[in-house]
């Protein structure tokens, strides 16, 4: 009852603030430990802030127990911050001030990780680059985003020839050694912290640019606990256990979870090239507890068949938690019955961070939705004149958590209303609180004046029996303004014409919710994490 009493006089920030410390306790992110460890968590922490002193503080922690495994091996997380203290201080010697770009062009391995958390640690301005960039683009956003140094993967040199930013490249990974080489820095390197930076180092997350180029997304770091107990609420990671990331370490997704495995103590196993068999084989092999996937990884894992999945022991798993693009309905499902209760799906953007986290509970009542708003976040429907729209009204996503976006590095923000950021989709909630995601703003299609969102028709595609995957769009109509297009692929063994796809969708839906094109393709055009590339689909212009 005193306790009680006690946050009830206490502001309500400050509440949530106490409630959110005893969140990240109990999962472990926040421990009691000797004066020692105390000391150079502390320590760390000041000197280069959360994300320069995530490695320090792993080791300063549990410095003996095994931090990383990659195609390489693996090391203790002692080891870890010792490489990351020599790329550091070879950084410094290279002439990387605080304040400048670096940016990071890299598959999932140590590479990514000695690079990124070296440059922060020197105060640098860390830029991920996206892996799935072409030449020209990635040159592009490297000379917008003012890069003095670029550390990639070997295999991106050619690609990049001719390109030199002024504190020259350093490769990540190496087929074949060189100066030139992270793992040369590192093995001529001083392995103790370097000095403290003047201003601790920030992060610029691209967005997906899935229509258009990708812009820089600045973003600062979280000065409240309530925002990483905001997953932690959600989602029951806890300390010294074992993370997988295949999702793309340059993503918001990856990065995250690989900042948290680090605060949490736990193992991280990462492979450059994402494979289902080897993520089901590093399941059983390490004994992983969570996995952070985007929906396509998924779906190649369930297309291996419940019989492959099933050789394996994946007993271990309590989390897989899914970003980056949409999950639906019919893959969540399928991943419950492969799996168990196991699957968190997140809602948020590059922009506004999270939104919302569907449980297990909520996917087993409703497998369609992205979960309700977590403590110290606000989600609200709004019209499009700003006004807010009633529970199960489709409307605008506006978006408060305070762990939104600091703009964009070429200028400009997310439109904002009343402290609320546009997450760019709309959507509505039923009257349980869960939110579902209806569409994109800009993806509405008016054909022969009907206002359709297509991910209701993908639903429906997507449950067909013969059907893999289907994404539907608007295409230029001269007599209706926009006439649906949908695109197939089928599953293996399967066929399906195109009167038979109109026929499906004839059946469950509206008559104007038909689309007039059937495209079957090989595989979708996707980016990295899992979005859809339309630019890409047959019949769309530009």
């Amino acid at each position: 009852m005193a306790a009680l009493e006690l946050l009830t006089a206490l502001g309500e920030r400050t509440r949530d603030e106490l409630i959110s410390a005893g969140v990240l306790a109990r999962a472990g992110f926040i421990r009691l430990e000797g004066p020692r460890q105390t000391l150079g968590t502390v320590g760390a922490l000041r000197a280069y802030g959360g994300v320069g002193a995530a490695t320090a503080i792993a080791a300063a922690r549990t410095p003996e127990r095994r931090g990383l495994v990659d195609d390489l091996g693996e090391f203790s997380f002692g080891e870890l911050d010792r490489r990351v203290n020599c790329v550091a201080n070879g950084l410094r010697a290279r002439g990387l001030k605080s304040g400048d770009a670096v940016a990071i062009l890299a598959r999932n391995h140590r590479g990514f990780i000695d690079g990124a958390f070296g440059a922060a640690k020197c105060g640098a301005r860390v830029v991920f680059l996206n892996t799935d960039f072409a030449g020209p683009q990635i040159r592009e956003v490297a000379e917008r985003e003012g890069a003095r140094l670029l550390i990639c993967d070997e295999e991106y040199v050619e690609l990049l020839a001719g390109y030199e930013p002024p504190l020259g490249h350093l490769r990540s990974w190496a087929e074949e050694p060189g100066q030139d080489t992270l793992q040369a820095m590192i093995d001529a390197g001083d392995p103790s912290p370097p000095p403290a930076p003047d201003d601790h180092s920030s992060v610029v997350i691209l967005t997906s640019g899935t229509t258009g180029t990708p812009k820089g997304a600045r973003r600062e770091e979280p000065k409240s606990l309530i925002i990483p107990a905001a997953l932690f609420s959600k989602v029951p990671f806890r300390g010294r256990e074992v993370t997988s990331i295949p999702a793309p370490l340059f993503h918001a997704l990856g990065f995250a979870h690989l900042i948290a495995a680090l605060a949490l103590g736990s193992t991280v196993v990462v492979r450059r090239r994402f494979s289902p068999e080897g993520l089901l084989e590093d399941i059983e092999a390490h004994g992983v507890t969570a996995t952070i996937v985007v929906p396509v990884m998924l779906r190649r894992v369930l297309a291996l068949g419940l019989e492959t999945v099933g050789l394996h022991d994946t007993t271990p798993l309590r989390i897989i938690f899914v970003g980056g693009s949409q999950l639906g309905a019919e893959l969540c499902k399928r991943t419950m019955a492969a799996f168990g209760p196991v699957v968190y799906n997140l809602y948020g953007s590059t922009e506004v961070g999270y939104a919302t986290i569907a449980t297990p509970e909520d996917l087993r009542v409703a497998p369609d939705c992205v979960g309700r708003t977590p403590r110290g976040a606000t989600v609200r429907i709004l019209d499009f004149e700003g006004g807010e729209l009633p529970t199960g009204e489709t409307g605008r996503i506006f978006v408060s958590n305070g762990a939104a976006f600091e703009g964009y590095t070429g200028g400009g923000t997310k439109e904002v209303l009343d402290g609320l950021m546009s997450s760019g989709d709309v959507g509505h909630f039923d009257s349980a609180g869960r939110l579902f995601i209806d569409g994109r703003d800009d993806d509405m299609i008016v054909s022969g004046g009907e206002n359709v969102f297509p991910g209701e028709i993908e639903e429906l595609l997507q449950a067909h029996a013969a059907v893999h995957e289907a994404t539907v769009i608007g295409v230029p109509d001269e007599k209706f303004g926009q006439r649906l297009a949908a695109h197939v692929v089928l599953a293996d063994g399967q066929t399906l014409t195109e009167d038979e796809v109109r026929d499906h969708v004839r059946d469950n839906l509206a008559r104007f919710k038909v689309p007039r094109d059937v495209h079957f393709l090989a595989e979708l055009p996707r980016n990295p994490t899992g979005k859809i590339v339309k630019r890409e689909l047959p019949g769309v212009a530009g």
